[in-house]
């Protein structure tokens, strides 16, 4: 897997053309835990579904930063953002009655150092470790499980 530091503001892909894709930002939080990577996943708050958390690009903050902000949000992480997208995946949101959103999603590797009871979703959602395996299996997006399955935080030494 070849890594690449972002450099880039959030993307537009049209925003007034609904069948045009939107960009979003995730986090994939991790830890090492006796040598072992784990990935922590929340549920979707309709579905309930495993997922990474992600959001819509924000004004004044890189993808990176943003994607940290969902991690807190969404699963009460804390911890480290690299800037450094570790790959896209793909995606349909599902907004209301509307038609369904083509998204694409850029991944940052999120180090997670702690995880607090009290945050903001944590009412709507549930957060889980799992091992880079079973996390790679309870994703639904094909790309994502691919990330997932190659992630290696070795590569992250000198970001």
């Amino acid at each position: 897997m070849s890594l690449q530091r972002a450099t880039q503001l959030p993307l537009s892909f049209g925003a007034l053309d609904k069948r045009q894709a939107r960009s979003q930002f995730a986090a994939l939080p991790f830890r090492v835990v006796d040598g072992n990577v784990q990935i922590m996943l929340v549920t979707s708050r309709r579905t309930k579904r495993w997922i990474i958390p992600k959001g819509w690009p924000e004004d004044g903050m890189t993808p990176a930063r943003s994607a940290a902000k969902e991690a807190w949000e969404e699963g009460g992480a804390k911890g480290r953002v690299y800037d450094l997208c570790l790959g896209v995946y793909s995606y349909a949101k599902t907004v209301g009655d509307a038609d369904d959103l083509p998204c694409l999603a850029l991944v940052y590797p999120f180090k997670v150092k702690k995880t607090e009871r009290d945050y903001p979703e944590r009412k709507q959602r549930r957060r889980k470790w799992f091992t880079q395996k079973q996390a790679a299996n309870r994703v639904n997006e094909p790309e994502l499980k691919r990330l997932i399955k190659t992630f290696d935080p070795a590569q992250l030494k000198g970001y």
